[in-house]
């Protein structure tokens, strides 16, 4: 082994809970606790009118409900296909069998990401609301997930990070003998604590609710930012088409993200007319 790693990973037994045949994995649950905790908070959000334009919320309580649902499909089919098609289609095309097999690990958030963007305006044409309020409040939600699902890789050894001979390094199982940045941590801080601080200043103190796309812009352009700096700490994925010279396809794919939020922010310059509320 190259230097010594000052810090020890913990080997946390994936598996939370198992009674005979049945196990729950920490996988699982922290998925499970993202979708809940959002979902709590967006009823949050909606539950405090001065937070509006004109303090009137963009859709009932009863409709968040329908969004969770909208969500955790959009989180599970396009996460995984986003892995499938974003960064390891030759393996899961040649084992067509282990694309089903969502409890193993393997979510691509670019993925997730896309496919909410679909499922939200699917939701907004049904339920007839803004959708651009409908992405401020998934946004405002959404770094809860983030955090938990990161814990969820660091649990999992996972996307961990390049090898160090910094004091902050651990051996990872099957991340060979030399100690590697535990960048699924950085990601947690980056993308999920330091994220939800920045919405919720942006959404309780500069109320930017009341204008609608400048959460999901800020949200956008801060992802793209702690994304492409974490990527330099983790491990990219071996032999991506886009892996250019010293950055990696995380980063590639952040680039749109960037572009899309200095947008949302720059059109969301206006406040727009509440959307009629749907019952």
């Amino acid at each position: 082994m190259t230097p010594l790693a000052l810090l020890t990973y913990p080997n946390i037994d994936p598996i939370a809970i198992e009674y005979g045949p049945i196990s729950i994995k920490w996988y699982g649950i922290a998925y499970l606790a993202g979708l809940v905790l959002g979902w709590l908070y967006i009823r949050r959000l909606i539950s405090t009118p001065r937070l509006w334009f004109a303090d009137k919320p963009p859709m009932t309580l009863e409709r968040v409900d329908d969004l969770l649902l909208y969500m955790t499909g959009a989180v599970i089919i396009g996460g995984r296909l986003g892995q499938v098609l974003l960064y390891d289609p030759d393996f899961y095309f040649a084992n067509p069998a282990e694309i089903v097999k969502v409890w193993k690990g393997g979510m691509s958030f670019h993925g997730a990401l896309i496919a909410a963007g679909l499922f939200i305006l699917l939701f907004s044409r049904v339920f007839k609301v803004s959708a651009r309020s409908v992405m401020d409040l998934c946004c405002a939600a959404v770094p809860i997930g983030l955090f938990f699902g990161r814990i969820a890789n660091f649990i999992n050894a996972e996307h961990w990070g390049r090898t160090t001979t910094a004091a902050v390094g651990m051996v990872f199982p099957n991340g060979g003998p030399d100690p590697r940045h535990p960048s699924q941590l950085y990601e947690a801080a980056l993308e999920g604590l330091v994220m939800w601080i920045i919405i919720r200043f942006a959404t309780h103190r500069l109320l930017a609710l009341k204008r609608p796309g400048l959460v999901t812009g800020i949200w956008l352009i801060w992802y793209a930012i702690a994304r492409a700096t974490c990527e330099f700490f983790r491990e990219p994925e071996p032999d991506h088409i886009l892996n250019i010279g010293p950055f990696t396809a995380g980063q590639v794919y952040c680039l749109p993200m960037l572009l899309l939020g200095l947008y949302m922010v720059w059109s969301a310059r206006q406040p727009e007319a509440p959307a009629k509320v749907s019952a």
